[in-house]
């Protein structure tokens, strides 16, 4: 895929405009979103950037409040005014009964930021990497950025945690995008309480949270897509390494790590990889990684052999029984060889300890 250019987004902030200074007028060109006023959190902060880069949004004007009456007159509404409703343009979570999922495999509740990303984020995409909103590269990027952005934004405002335990965390992680947006809000000993003082520190949350919407956006794109196609291809080549199909050789250097696991269940790979084998492109030796249980973890499928960990170079090389050995890592999950064929040897070696 052709890098995206990614053109004009982050100049297209919309404004914010209190109740009083707006005035009712059908002959206005602009659209007019509308969210509550008071405190605000990341959904709500993500949604409005998110909906004002549709075609249909686009420049909308920003009404903040919670006056229901004028809530009805505007075109778009999100978390508040208690419904959804995507043929109005109503995006509200809070109301009893509501369980809105995005589907395609995810089951976390949706925040109003989901909301609009589900209706909307398509077309987002499409327009920040050039392609037809059909083109199957969008839907996995779609896919991708809900998975890696959109969803722990859902997830935080709707109270749902991350591991299924009572166990207290820890430590305390409050550098995610919904503490910095929560941070924003004005400090109670700020002696300037007012609603454009509230309304601009609104502004400035949108720019945080869409500003790092779309560099998620950008690296997926220019990153993440291409990687997962490399790792596609190795993986589809890799009983041409091994017979074994346990071994997989990348053949260019990108962050395999973060694909290995999505492409194994949709290849219905089985074996799973054990080892991935790559050239070091700072001195050019070789590298023979143990692949880990799972993205989060650190534990390896199967590390290299315990009678190897901690070794170097010629003393490594002997109780191998391979030559070329430069390392092997004290917990296993990695070593080195000056050679491919050295470090294939080792993987070979590994899998049958």
């Amino acid at each position: 895929m052709a890098a995206p250019l990614l053109r004009g987004f982050r100049n297209c902030l919309p404004t914010i405009s209190r109740l009083r200074f707006f005035s009712v007028s059908s002959s206005s060109e602009a659209k007019r979103v509308g969210t509550h006023n008071g405190t605000f959190h990341c959904d709500e902060a993500l949604g409005c950037f998110m909906i004002t880069l549709s075609s249909k949004f686009h420049g909308a004007q920003i009404i903040r409040t919670r006056n229901l009456q004028v809530l009805d007159t505007l075109d778009a509404v999100l978390d508040v005014g208690g419904v959804y409703d995507p043929s109005k343009d109503r995006f509200d979570h809070h109301q009893k009964g509501f369980d809105e999922i995005l589907g395609d495999g995810f089951t976390t509740k949706l925040s109003s930021a989901g909301l609009v990303y589900k209706h909307y984020g398509a077309e987002i995409i499409a327009k920040a990497v050039e392609l037809d909103a059909g083109h199957p590269d969008v839907h996995t990027l779609y896919r991708a950025v809900y998975k890696n952005f959109i969803e722990a934004v859902d997830a935080v405002d709707n109270g749902i945690s991350r591991y299924e335990t009572d166990q207290p965390p820890k430590y305390v992680n409050n550098t995610s995008l919904s503490s910095r947006v929560s941070r924003m809000n004005i400090n109670w000993y700020d002696d300037d309480q007012s609603p454009e003082k509230e309304d601009q520190a609104f502004q400035q949350a949108m720019k945080l949270a869409g500003d790092e919407f779309m560099d998620c956006i950008s690296f997926h794109a220019k990153s993440w897509l291409p990687g997962r196609s490399v790792v596609m291809e190795c993986l589809a080549e890799r009983k041409n390494v091994d017979s074994s199909g346990e071994i997989m050789l990348l053949t260019r250097s990108c962050p395999w790590k973060l694909h290995i696991f999505d492409l194994e269940a949709e290849m219905k790979i089985d074996p799973v990889v054990k080892y991935v084998i790559y050239q070091d492109d700072r001195n050019d030796k070789w590298r023979v990684q143990a692949v880990a249980v799972s993205p989060d973890k650190f534990k390896s499928r199967k590390p290299l052999p315990s009678h190897w960990r901690g070794l170097t170079d010629d003393h490594l090389s002997q109780v191998a029984g391979i030559s070329g050995c430069v390392f092997v890592h004290s917990s296993g999950f990695i070593g080195g060889n000056k050679t491919y064929e050295g470090a294939l040897a080792m993987a070979r070696a590994s899998l049958s300890a």
